[in-house]
């Protein structure tokens, strides 16, 4: 019954959490009037440490410091009871401050006044309290006096030199010395453990000649108190001389007996140790034998933490500085020296005192508003949870009907003027507490505006607007905003508001100028502000500065021209190189332009021409390029062009830090282009030696930059200069330098959990990159464990990418974090994750799959569907199969080919459209219920029948024109009839450019699938729309255009005398005839020699000469002999055999051209008959002829060689 009880307790606690809606808590502007008039209770803002250790000497200061509204008054317990400042004069409180101070001028003894404090503020509003503050005074008592006898031993055998110090407060540090106050040297030998005693492994007999005193310093007190010195007595078996030492043979030709090794501290094979959580563990073991033992550690069921782990004292000593759960387990440290081994276990168990999870925060409510405070620690063992309220357990202060506590959360209700107060939540278990005030702050304030009134906003058109309204209230108040005084709020479209009141314009328009109101209103009452809103023309530059090269004593000019909104001054200045620009007595600048006369070397540079108005201001910029004189020597003139930078030079190393250093270098020449920018590039030779890749780009006006570098990376860098041309040849590269290493600054990306079987997480991320490294051994820390399963995280150091965590539940929920550590410690770890085991096959299956309204193309399915539970994984979806069975279509073959359609829906009856369906066709499908990888059961089948369509568009459609008056038509019936075909129809048109004439219509049987159309005219082209028919309706149009000619048995006979090519023809053919009757005539009028032929002769000769004037065939050949066959390549065999021809057939053709048989024979109609001299050779035209007359001992084909052509006249007289 109990148990019941208790059951349903906390299921109404939880449906009570599930259903709690909680209205944000009220953000309190820092603005110093509100900040004057708000009414807050006490916040403490300094404290002591809890655990306060003072100096005697000096006076006693317990700080306690708080704010409020009203200022807060302060009072103190001790030792849990009101510790009354009044009656001790010793005791003084600071003013506006709960700070004590005890001074012992007058006497006392701070001793008196250790204890436990606490301090308390107060006012009208609640109580806030300091932490429990633990004041202890330092002691440095003094050594006790005792007489140490000599100590004796053997040689060889241990010896332990107990220190013990006096207790003091805090403890004391210890160190060795001997009466010369030399430190007493330590090795693996000899050293001093952690509780001060010293520590020799075996003794030797130099050991006697020290004497050995322990020294206790006081850290307060800054005092050194030392113990009696203690001597030595070595008994040796052999007479021993210190002068013949020797460390490496410490006992001499002497005989000493060797020994196993033995543990000094600890004692046994096993001992155990607790430590809290981020507190230091040490770990010691000391061993004695002869030889001297070494020691190493283990840790069982695992690695040591590496970047965590520091071995101290000769590896005697294991150190963990910030301890963590994970690092509990079992330690062994292990001694040996050739003699034996030996081992101790050292049992580790870490607690925690408590540590926040989610620390209370202070709550300012409006009334009647929800809220809750939440206080969750953890720790080791689990801290308890204790509620305070102004200083009192609440189960004892006054009842509230509007707060519930649960646990380690107050819910507040609809809470009410009067109820503000500071909570305190106090979680302890036996390793210390924790103590965290909330004050939850219940306002009422009426609204009020906090910005300055009636502020005027000028702001440029079609730009982005924000128009502020700061306010406060509380309850909060509802903010509206109203243009010109009309209207409903402002919001939505061109306008949005903001939860802090700002109003924005997206894009400001003149439209949108006026006056704009914010009304800011609650039940409290109501205030308002108002903004003027001004759009003004944007202020642009219309002609810009352009780059120019000037001549070294010319004159330079840069335009600059502005313009802006009217209402807005615009001032232009102008700058070189980013610096003001001083105009001095040369330069000149008037409204629209910067002149610089008699131009000079210092004038080169950047030119920055800035307009500046109220609100808006733009630049534009323009280089300036000197040049020396120009020549004129064209490669003079030519080496003035613009040309790649030369590469840098110089590159040095300076002002090394960390991760950065200064690179500087000396720019080289830039060739008339100036270098607008710097590319460095490094390359490293741990990762990818010789490769090197693009750090950073700089301005071209800097030549020293601070590199960001990564650690443990060994750089070397190189810098290469970009103009306008393109880039220089890279820099000789720098010195190395290589930073040093340091912990991972990266997270680990990629991080994810899934299941690849149904009973195991794997978890993979990317690795680091190189350059992310920061440090050698690098390995990655992966946590994991079962989300809301309040375990403890399970861990594992690996170098690789995955891990794979077995056994586990069907898909359960699981929170992965991962960190990346190296040798130099640890990065930062990563957000938690969200991953997922394995998932299995479905148990359930969809049941009652049906259909309903079934259309020709679509049809509504409905299902019962499964419990998610039985997914066994995420549901991805309810996943439908179905195919076309059939078609009702007699004699239509149909593909069965399987489709898939999947429907995400959790709702209890859910249903969905299934489209895309042919028509007139029977269907069947089932029914699945899918995760990530599995699908269940199948469903049962259900088969259905779409209802019938329109049809498809034929399967082809042709035009083929069959005489000159009759079109053929032919087509194929449709892939997919959708149903029973009752016809077809044709609609068709006649198209002249852009003018069509009115639609005609046919129709046709089923069975028909061709049709012949009687074109009345010939010319006219037509448009064919053609679809198939069912009784639903008209299905798609297949659109063809006439004519077509591909396939045409018949073309039109068209009268070839009118076309306009054929009639060009003929006049070329006329023209020519005409020519070469001119040039007959003239021939014949000065005397040519073509017997009995006449004209005729004389145009048949100029067609023979036309004919040899042509260039050879490719298929002409030449003979032994050098004579050709321009027919059929046959060679010529010698002139007799051509003695039967014509003589003027035989001569070689004006211009000397060479003759069938080789010889080169001179025009009878040459000039060199009537001239002086036959050396010269003229053409009729007068031009030298040399230069077409071939020699004899020139190669023959060359004499076949003409130029004649490239003179008109020639080229007519090449006829003649």
């Amino acid at each position: 019954m109990l148990w019941q009880d208790k059951h349903a307790a906390l299921t109404f606690m939880s449906l009570l959490l599930l259903l709690w809606q909680e209205a944000a808590p009220i953000e309190v502007p820092e603005d110093p009037k509100i900040q004057q008039d708000l009414k807050q209770p006490p916040t403490i803002m300094k404290q002591s440490v809890k655990n306060y250790i003072v100096d005697p000497r000096d006076n006693i200061i317990i700080e306690c410091e708080a704010k409020g509204n009203p200022v807060p008054t302060f009072s103190w317990r001790r030792n849990g009871k009101f510790f009354n400042i009044g009656k001790d004069p010793r005791v003084t409180m600071r003013k506006r401050s709960g700070t004590l101070e005890i001074g012992f001028r007058s006497g006392g003894r701070p001793e008196d006044y250790e204890g436990e404090y606490q301090c308390f503020a107060t006012n009208d509003f609640g109580v806030s309290l300091s932490n429990k503050i633990l004041l202890r005074v330092s002691k440095a008592p003094l050594w006790p006096k005792e007489v140490l006898e000599p100590v004796s031993v053997t040689e060889g055998s241990a010896l332990v030199l107990p220190c013990n110090p006096p207790p003091g407060l805090p403890p004391p540090f210890t160190f060795w010395m001997d009466s010369n106050m030399s430190p007493i040297p330590q090795d693996k030998r000899v050293s001093m453990g952690l509780n001060g005693d010293l520590y020799f492994s075996n003794v030797l007999a130099q050991d006697a000649n020290t004497d050995y005193s322990c020294k206790a310093r006081f850290l307060f007190t800054h005092t050194i108190q030392e113990k009696n010195p203690y001597k030595l007595k070595v008994q040796t078996k052999e007479p021993y001389n210190d002068t013949s030492y020797n460390a490496s043979e410490p006992h001499g030709d002497r005989k000493v007996a060797e020994s196993t090794p033995t543990f000094l501290s600890p004692s046994g094979s096993e001992s155990s140790k607790m430590v809290l959580r981020d507190e230091q563990l040490l770990l010691e073991c000391i061993a004695a034998g002869l030889p001297t033992p070494i020691i190493k550690w283990f840790k069982k069921g695992g690695e040591l933490p590496g970047q965590k782990v520091k071995f101290e004292n000769f590896n005697k000593t294991l150190k963990i500085v910030s301890v963590s759960e994970e690092d509990a387990g079992e330690y062994v440290c292990m001694a040996n020296n050739h003699l034996g081994t030996i081992r101790h276990s050292i049992f580790v168990q870490v607690k925690a005192a408590p540590y926040w999870l989610h620390k209370p925060s202070d709550q300012v409510l409006a009334p009647e508003e929800n809220g809750r405070l939440v206080c969750r620690a953890n720790g080791n063992p689990k801290p308890r949870i204790e509620w305070l309220v102004n200083g009192q357990p609440i189960e004892s202060s006054p009842t509230n009907p509007n707060r519930q506590v649960l646990g380690d959360t107050i819910m507040f209700h609809s809470v009410q003027i009067g109820s503000s107060a500071v909570y305190q939540c106090n979680a302890s278990n036996e390793h210390g507490y924790l103590l965290a005030n909330a004050f939850v702050n219940v306002l009422d304030l009426p609204p009020r505006m906090l910005g300055p009134k009636n502020q005027l906003i000028k702001v440029i058109k079609n730009n982005r607007t924000f128009l502020d309204c700061p306010f406060f209230g509380s309850p909060l108040p509802e903010l509206r905003w109203f243009k010109n005084g009309q209207g409903s709020g402002l919001d939505g479209g061109q306008y949005r508001v903001y939860i802090n009141g700002t109003l924005e314009i997206k894009r400001a328009r003149a439209e949108d100028e006026g006056t704009y109101t914010c009304v800011a209103s609650s039940i409290l009452g109501k205030a308002e502000n108002q903004v003027r809103l001004e759009v003004k023309e944007p202020t642009r530059i219309i002609q810009a500065p352009e780059h120019q090269s000037a001549i070294r004593g010319s004159t330079a000019r840069f335009t600059c021209r502005v313009t802006s909104d009217p209402s807005l001054p615009v001032s232009v200045a102008w700058m070189k190189d980013d610096k003001p620009l001083y105009l001095g007595w040369r330069l000149k600048k008037d409204d629209e332009s910067l002149s610089i006369p008699n131009v000079n070397e210092g004038d080169e540079g950047t030119y920055t021409c800035a307009a500046k108005s109220e609100i808006d201001q733009l630049s534009a910029s323009a280089r300036l390029t000197v040049l020396e004189v120009a020549t004129l020597n064209p490669s003079v003139s030519s080496a003035l062009l613009p040309a790649r930078p030369d590469p840098p030079m110089d590159l040095d190393l300076s002002d090394p830090a960390a991760r950065s250093v200064r690179l500087t270098w000396i720019p080289g020449k830039e060739h008339r282009s100036p270098i607008t920018e710097f590319l460095v590039q490094f390359e490293e030779d741990r990762w990818e030696p010789g490769r090197w890749q693009n750090l950073s780009s700089y301005p071209g006006d800097l030549n020293s930059v601070i590199l960001q570098l990564a650690p443990f990376v060994n750089y070397q860098f190189r810098v290469i200069a970009i103009n306008s041309v393109g880039q220089s040849d890279p820099s000789r590269p720098s010195p190395r330098y290589k930073t040093t290493g340091a912990a991972p600054d990266a997270i680990p990306k990629g991080l994810r959990g899934w299941g690849s079987r149904k009973d195991n997480m794997e978890i993979t991320w990317e690795p680091l990159l190189d350059l992310e490294r920061n440090g050698p051994n690098l390995h990655y820390i992966v946590w994991w464990r079962r989300k809301d399963a309040e375990e403890e995280w399970n861990n594992l150091t690996t170098v690789g990418t995955k891990h794979v965590v077995h056994n586990t539940e069907i898909y359960v929920p699981y929170e992965i974090k991962i960190q990346a550590r190296n040798e130099f410690g640890a990065g930062p770890e990563s957000n938690l994750v969200i991953g997922y085991s394995g998932e299995d096959k479905p148990t359930d299956a969809p049941t009652d799959l049906r259909v309903s309204k079934v259309d020709s193309t679509k049809v509504i399915i409905h299902w019962n569907p499964v419990d998610l539970n039985s997914v066994q994984g995420e549901f991805k979806e309810y996943r439908l199969y179905y195919w076309r069975e059939s078609s009702q279509v007699p004699g239509l073959v149909v593909s069965k080919e399987k489709k898939v359609k999947g429907f995400y829906s959790t709702t209890v009856k859910p249903s969905g459209m299934l489209s895309d369906l042919a028509p007139y066709s029977n269907y069947k499908m089932f029914m699945v219920v899918a995760n990530n990888r599995f699908e269940s059961q199948p469903s049962n089948t259900v088969a259905f029948t779409t209802k019938e369509g329109v049809p498809d568009a034929p399967r082809f459609f042709k035009i083929n024109r069959r005489s000159l008056d009759t079109i053929h038509l032919e087509w194929a019936k449709p892939l997919e009839p959708n149903g029973i075909l009752t016809g077809y129809q044709l609609k068709y048109q006649t198209v002249n450019g852009s003018k069509v004439g009115p639609f005609q219509l046919e129709t046709f049987f089923p069975n028909v699938t061709e049709f012949f159309l009687r074109v009345p005219d010939r010319s006219s082209r037509y448009k064919f729309f053609l679809s198939a028919l069912t009784q639903v309706g008209k299905g798609e149009d297949y659109a063809e255009e006439s004519p077509h000619f591909t396939n045409e048995a018949y073309i039109d006979q068209v009268d070839i005398a009118t076309q306009g090519w054929f009639i060009g023809l003929m006049c070329a053919i006329a023209l020519i005839i005409l020519i070469l009757l001119i040039v007959c005539f003239i021939k014949r009028s000065r005397g040519g020699k073509y017997p009995g032929g006449g004209y005729t002769s004389c145009f048949t000769k100029a067609l023979v000469r036309d004919k040899k004037d042509l260039p050879l065939d490719a298929v002409d050949q030449k003979d032994q002999d050098g004579s050709f066959d321009y027919q059929n390549g046959s060679s010529v065999p010698d002139r007799n055999e051509n003695e039967n021809s014509s003589d003027e057939d035989n001569k070689p053709l004006q211009g000397s051209q060479t003759s069938l048989d080789g010889n080169v024979k001179e025009s009878d109609d040459s000039l060199v008959d009537y001239g002086e001299g036959g050396d010269g050779q003229f053409n009729e035209d007068g031009s030298f002829i040399g230069q077409y007359t071939v020699k004899k001992d020139k190669d023959e084909t060359e004499g076949n060689e003409s130029s004649e052509a490239t003179s008109p006249v020639n080229a007519i007289y090449s006829l003649a």
